[in-house]
C-alpha cells in the first residue's frame, strides 16, 4: 500500500510532468506508468464533458496486461451524447465509485464500450470524477479483470491524482486548440499566397488540396461549382496519393461527370438528387456513407469505382445565382472525425477567396481578349459608310420587302439565312439586323467560312487549346465565344465542310462546344445569322450540304434580288458611293455625264453592288476633268473594256474610245452580259476559276460565272480557239 512519502513523490511527479510535457501521448502515458507503480489495472481511460455535461468523449486510453488490446475506436475524439448511456447514473451522484460491469451490462445492454470491455475481460470499473475549479469535467476511469480493493486512503489519492489529471486534460486540450488555430492561421496564409498567384484551375485545385492534405487526411478531393442559369457545373477533382516516384497529387475521375459515357443532362440529374445533402456541412463515414450510396446515384459512383468508404461535405456558399462545394473523401470508414470537418470548415472562407479570385481572373481574361478582338469589329464598323439607318441603299420594292423582313425577325433570336447572288450585300443586311436587334450593344463577329483553309476553319470558329496542333503556340477564343451575347454572322456558309457542319449544327441546337485539343464544355449565347451564293437545296440534294443543318439554319430566310433586277437602286448606290469614295480618295465630287448614267442603269451588273462600287472606285481615281470618267465602260452604252483594276496587273490599260453617238444602238442585258463575259474570258484565255481566271476580274463565284456561261451559251473551248 502506498504511504504518504510515496503519494507525494508521486504527486510531485505527476506535477512535473503536467508542467513541462506538452505532448499529450506522451503525458498520460507517463501518468498511466506512475499509477501502475501504486494501483494494479488493466486498463486506464480518461473521459471527458462539454461544458453543458451533455456529451461525453474518450479523451485517452491505455491498456497494460491485455495483450493484443483491441484497437482504439475510430470515434475516440467524436463527443456522443449522454443520454442513454451509463454516464447519466454516474452523473446523479457524481463521486468515486466502484462498478461491476453485469450489472450495467443488463441495463444497458447496447451500450458498446463495456460490451468491447466484457469481450477483452475486464469486469470491474473504478470511475473518479474529474473536477477543475469546482466544475464537472469527467472521469478517470481505471478497470481490472479481478475486484479491486481500495482504502478510504488509496480512495483519497486517487482524488489528488485526478484532480492533476483533470489540469493535464485542461491544458493537453489547451495545447491542441492553439496547435490547430496556429495550423488553421497557417493553412489559411497558404491558401491565400496560392490565390495571389495562381489564376487556372486545375493548379489551384491542386494547390489548395496540397495544403488541406497537410491538416487533413484525405484520399480525394473534390470542388464542384454550379451556376444558376447555365448547365455548366466544373469540378476540379485530386486523388490525393503520393507513391515514391510521383509525389504531386493527380487529378483522377472521382466525380461522375468527368467519367467517360456520362451525360451531362444525367450528371446534372444525378446532382439535383443530392442537391439537398450537399447543402449542409456533413461527416458520413461507415454505414452512413453506404446507406448514402444505396439512395444517391453519384455517391454510388464514388462508392464502387472509387471505393469510398467515407466523405467529408462542406458548402463554401450557397446564393441565389450559384453555388459550391468542396468533398473530401477516403477508403478507410474512420478516414475522417468532427475535429477533420471543424478544421476544413474554418478553411472555407479562404477557399471561397481562392474561387472568386479565379472566377475573376477568367472573367478578366475573357474580357480582356473579348475587347482585344471586338476593338477590330468595332473599327471596321466606324470604317463601314452607313447613311441610312440600316446601311440599305435604295427605294426599290425589293428592297422595301427586305427592310420589312429585317423588321420582323431583328427582334427575336431566331436563326437567319440571307441568300443571294455574290455582292448583293448580304453582310450589310446582316449588320442591319444585328443593329436593329436587341443584342445591338454587344459585337458582330463576321467569319467567311470560304475565305479560310478547312483546316483552319474549326480553330476560328472555336478556338484552340495551346498545343492543339503544330504553331498553337497559346490559347485562342473561337469566334464563337467572343460572340457570346452577340451576334456571329457565317458568310459563304455553303462553303464549310461536312465533318464541320455537324459540330456547327450542335452549337445551334446546345448551345455548347468544345476549343480545338480541349475536353471543357463551353457554352455560348450567340444569334446566328449565316448567308450564301449557293442554292442549298441543291446542294442538299447533291450530297454537299446536311439537310438537318440546312433547315435549322433556314428558320428565317431573306432572299436579296441582283441589281439588274431592282435598277430603282442603281441611281440612289451610285449617290452614295460617289460621296463616301470621293471623301475617302479626298477627290472632288464631279457630277455624271446623263449618258453614262444611262449606261450604269442599262449594264447588267453580273458582280451586282461590289461590282459597281468597284467601278466608281476607279472612275473617282482616273477622273481629271469637270466630268466623272468612265473610260471605255459607257461607249455605246455598252461596256467594251474592263476597269485596268480588272483587267490584272499584265493587262495594259486600254486606249479610251471617243464617245459614242447618242442613237447608237442599245444592245439587250442578256447580249450585254454575254459579251461581258466573253471578254472577261479571252483575257483569261478561257479560265474561269483560279487566280488568273475569269471569275476573279468578275468578282463572282466561279460557280455563278459557269452556270451563267451555260445559260448564256458561252463555251470555254469556243473563247480559247
Amino acid at each position: 500500500m502506498p504511504t504518504p512519502a510515496t503519494d507525494d513523490v508521486l504527486l510531485l511527479h505527476l506535477n512535473e510532468a503536467i508542467a513541462t510535457i506538452r505532448d499529450k501521448e506522451e503525458l498520460f502515458q507517463i501518468i498511466a506508468r506512475k499509477l501502475r507503480l501504486i494501483f494494479p489495472f488493466d486498463m486506464m481511460g480518461v473521459s471527458i464533458f462539454d461544458e453543458q455535461l451533455l456529451n461525453k468523449r474518450l479523451f485517452f486510453k491505455n491498456y497494460t496486461t491485455i495483450n493484443p488490446p483491441e484497437p482504439t475506436p475510430a470515434n475516440i475524439s467524436v463527443f456522443t451524447p449522454i443520454a442513454g448511456s451509463p454516464v447519466e447514473l454516474l452523473l446523479e451522484n457524481p463521486r468515486i465509485q466502484h462498478i461491476e460491469l453485469r450489472e450495467y451490462v443488463r441495463q444497458y445492454a447496447d451500450f458498446e464500450p463495456f460490451q468491447r470491455m466484457m469481450r477483452l475481460g475486464l469486469r470491474y470499473m473504478t470511475m473518479v470524477p474529474m473536477r477543475l475549479n469546482g466544475y464537472l469535467t469527467g472521469y478517470l476511469i481505471l478497470a481490472t479483470i479481478r475486484p479491486p480493493a481500495y482504502s478510504a486512503a488509496d480512495e483519497q489519492l486517487l482524488e489528488k491524482i485526478t484532480s492533476l489529471v483533470a489540469v493535464a486534460v485542461r491544458n493537453s486540450l489547451d495545447f491542441e486548440e492553439v496547435a490547430m488555430r496556429e495550423q488553421q492561421r497557417t493553412l489559411q496564409l497558404n491558401i491565400t499566397n496560392a490565390l495571389l498567384s495562381i489564376k487556372q484551375r486545375e493548379p489551384l485545385f491542386r494547390a489548395i488540396a496540397d495544403e488541406l492534405g497537410r491538416v487533413v487526411p484525405f484520399d480525394y478531393f473534390g470542388i464542384r461549382v454550379q451556376r444558376a442559369g447555365q448547365r455548366e457545373a466544373f469540378e476540379g477533382f485530386a486523388e490525393f496519393t503520393r507513391p515514391d516516384d510521383e509525389p504531386e497529387s493527380k487529378l483522377v475521375a472521382l466525380d461522375p461527370n468527368r467519367h467517360q459515357g456520362q451525360h451531362q443532362e444525367d450528371v446534372d440529374a444525378m446532382y439535383r438528387q443530392v442537391g439537398g445533402l450537399l447543402q449542409g456541412p456533413g461527416l458520413y463515414a461507415g454505414d452512413d456513407f453506404r446507406q448514402l450510396a444505396v439512395r444517391y446515384p453519384a455517391m454510388r459512383y464514388a462508392y464502387d469505382e472509387h471505393h469510398v468508404r467515407a466523405m467529408l461535405i462542406v458548402p463554401i456558399w450557397q446564393r441565389a445565382d450559384s453555388a459550391a462545394v468542396l468533398l473530401l473523401a477516403s477508403p478507410k470508414p474512420n478516414g475522417f472525425t468532427p475535429d477533420s470537418l471543424t478544421t476544413v470548415q474554418a478553411l472555407v472562407p479562404q477557399v471561397a477567396l481562392a474561387l472568386e479570385n479565379l472566377f475573376a481572373f477568367e472573367q478578366i481574361e475573357k474580357l480582356k481578349a473579348q475587347v482585344e478582338q471586338e476593338r477590330t469589329y468595332l473599327i471596321d464598323e466606324i470604317n463601314t459608310d452607313r447613311p441610312a439607318a440600316d446601311g440599305l441603299i435604295g427605294v426599290s420594292p425589293a428592297l422595301q420587302q427586305v427592310r420589312q423582313r429585317i423588321a420582323q425577325v431583328a427582334g427575336t433570336d431566331a436563326t437567319v439565312l440571307i441568300t443571294g447572288e455574290t455582292g448583293t450585300g448580304k453582310e450589310v443586311v446582316a449588320r442591319a439586323l444585328h443593329q436593329a436587334s436587341p443584342r445591338a450593344g454587344r459585337a458582330l463577329v463576321k467569319i467567311n467560312c470560304a475565305a479560310l483553309p478547312a483546316q483552319l476553319i474549326e480553330s476560328e470558329l472555336f478556338g484552340h487549346e495551346k498545343g492543339a496542333f503544330t504553331g498553337a503556340v497559346e490559347r485562342r477564343i473561337g469566334k464563337f465565344e467572343l460572340a457570346d451575347g452577340g451576334t456571329i454572322f457565317l458568310d459563304e456558309v455553303g462553303e464549310l465542310p461536312l465533318d464541320l457542319q455537324a459540330k456547327l449544327l450542335r452549337v445551334l441546337q446546345e448551345k455548347e462546344f468544345e476549343r480545338l485539343g480541349g475536353n471543357r464544355v463551353l457554352h455560348t449565347d450567340a444569334r446566328v445569322l449565316a448567308a450564301t451564293n449557293r442554292v442549298l437545296e441543291d446542294e442538299v440534294r447533291a450530297g454537299r450540304f446536311r439537310a438537318d443543318l440546312y433547315y435549322r439554319l433556314n428558320v428565317f430566310p431573306i432572299h436579296l434580288l441582283p441589281l439588274r433586277e431592282r435598277p430603282q437602286d442603281i441611281a440612289p448606290l451610285v449617290q452614295h458611293y460617289l460621296g463616301s469614295l470621293s471623301k475617302r480618295f479626298a477627290r472632288p465630287a464631279r457630277p455624271i455625264r446623263p449618258a453614262d448614267m444611262a449606261a450604269l442603269l442599262a449594264y447588267p451588273w453580273p458582280g451586282n453592288i461590289r461590282e459597281l462600287e468597284h467601278v466608281l472606285e476607279q472612275a473617282i481615281i482616273v477622273s481629271q476633268g469637270a466630268w466623272l470618267e468612265f473610260g471605255g465602260f459607257a461607249a455605246a452604252g455598252r461596256l467594251l473594256t474592263l476597269p485596268p483594276s480588272q483587267a490584272g496587273p499584265e493587262a495594259p490599260a486600254p486606249p479610251a474610245p471617243a464617245e459614242a453617238a447618242s442613237d447608237a444602238p442599245i444592245k439587250t442585258l442578256r447580249e450585254q452580259e454575254r459579251d461581258h463575259i466573253l471578254a472577261a474570258l479571252r483575257r483569261t484565255d478561257g479560265r474561269v476559276s483560279g487566280q488568273q481566271g475569269a471569275a476573279v476580274l468578275l468578282d463572282i463565284n466561279p460557280k455563278t460565272l459557269e452556270a451563267r456561261m451555260k445559260k448564256l451559251g458561252i463555251r470555254r473551248t469556243v473563247v480559247a480557239g
